[in-house]
């Protein structure tokens, strides 16, 4: 077995302290450790170094190599930039094909909270089971705890079996994220989870699928498989992500494939989708408040300040975050937070890249 960490994401919603060249998964957002750090330290105990691969863009591979020094230089893959899951799954699949034909990858992000890791480590080990014996493509599936607008869901039709504690159940369809209302009926409907992003497939198997459903992008991959450890590589991969369209593995495969198995995973998961997420892990005061740094509070209550540097007085508001780094500082109701994002889209048309 394999492992694929993705992690050329740049966390806009994670604003202002996520940056292009120091993104989300590079933070310690929560925790004593970064959040890629988390995610090899859970992976160690499944996947040896040598097989544990990490893709990500050129900006960001010197922070991550320092972050992660025991993992094989040549175990870095880089995508020239980043064309959402398809592509990465795609040219990462390629490498793993020709170290080993036979080889199953499990593929996740890099920037996702998960505890109770024993059950982590049995879910993915039966998953990789499946893969391997069935030729199925596998998902992992999270039984959702409130109506999130921020995940997408997989919705289920039946059980399939219950494999060494784990339930297997088969996949009807996905869905792209939600507005509230259909959140809610989604979680009524008791037939939904919350799509981890968590995949485990055989190498060929997920090849074979991209052929069939992303016809455009297996033909850029032919390519590239051409040059694969020649002095034309990196070219041909910078040609090709020129020319490929930006799509997702769920949109592009997993929606289309016929054989598609979701496995409940019973462990904690947090995909720490916004500043909002992080408030609802961190222990609240009296007043619902999560304060990081000096503060001064007077009638306020659900508020988020992360403020380490600098004093924060906040008189009379309720449910609002702030964010403070050394050049910027960002502030908007906590039920905003998912369009953090459009900030960095604002900041990038008005060429202020000093901050982005």
């Amino acid at each position: 077995m394999f492992a694929v960490i993705m992690a050329g994401g740049l966390g806009t919603r994670f604003w202002p302290k996520s940056r292009e060249k120091h993104p989300k998964q590079l933070l310690n957002i929560y925790g004593k450790k970064t959040l890629i750090q988390n995610t090899v330290d859970r992976l160690r105990p499944l996947v040896p170094a040598e097989r544990l691969f990490v893709v990500s863009t050129r900006s960001q591979l010197q922070e991550i190599r320092t972050q992660l020094p025991w993992i094989p230089k040549n175990n870095y893959i880089i995508e020239p930039k980043g064309k959402n899951t398809a592509p990465c799954i795609g040219l990462s699949a390629l490498f793993l094909e020709r170290l080993d034909p036979e080889s199953v990858m499990v593929v996740l992000p890099a920037d996702h909270l998960i505890a109770n890791n024993s059950l982590f480590h049995k879910t993915i080990k039966v998953g990789a089971k499946i893969a391997a014996e069935r030729g199925s493509l596998v998902t992992i599936g999270i039984k959702p705890t409130y109506p999130a607008t921020g995940y997408g869901y997989v919705q289920f039709n039946e059980t399939l079996e219950n494999v060494n504690g784990v339930q297997l159940l088969k996949v009807k369809t996905f869905a792209e994220k939600p507005n509230f209302e259909t959140a809610k009926r989604f979680i009524k409907s008791g037939d939904f989870l919350w799509n981890s992003g968590i995949f485990i497939w055989k190498t060929q198997t997920i090849l074979k699928e991209i052929e069939e459903n992303i016809p455009h992008l297996y033909d850029g991959l032919l390519e590239i498989k051409k040059v694969l450890g020649t002095p034309k590589q990196d070219e041909t991969i910078e040609r090709v992500y020129c020319q490929i369209k930006n799509i997702s593995i769920d949109y592009g495969v997993m929606e289309h494939a016929k054989d598609v198995a979701v496995l409940k995973g019973e462990f904690e998961w947090n995909d720490l989708g916004s500043w909002d997420e992080v408030y609802k892990l961190h222990k609240k005061d009296k007043d619902e408040n999560v304060l990081i740094g000096q503060h001064i509070v007077k009638d306020s209550k659900g508020c988020f300040i992360d403020s380490p540097d600098k004093c924060v007085a906040i008189v009379g508001l309720d449910n609002i975050m702030l964010v403070e780094t050394e050049d910027a500082i960002l502030i908007c109701p906590r039920d905003r937070a998912q369009d953090v994002k459009y900030v960095v889209e604002i900041a990038k048309r008005k060429n202020m890249t000093k901050y982005l």
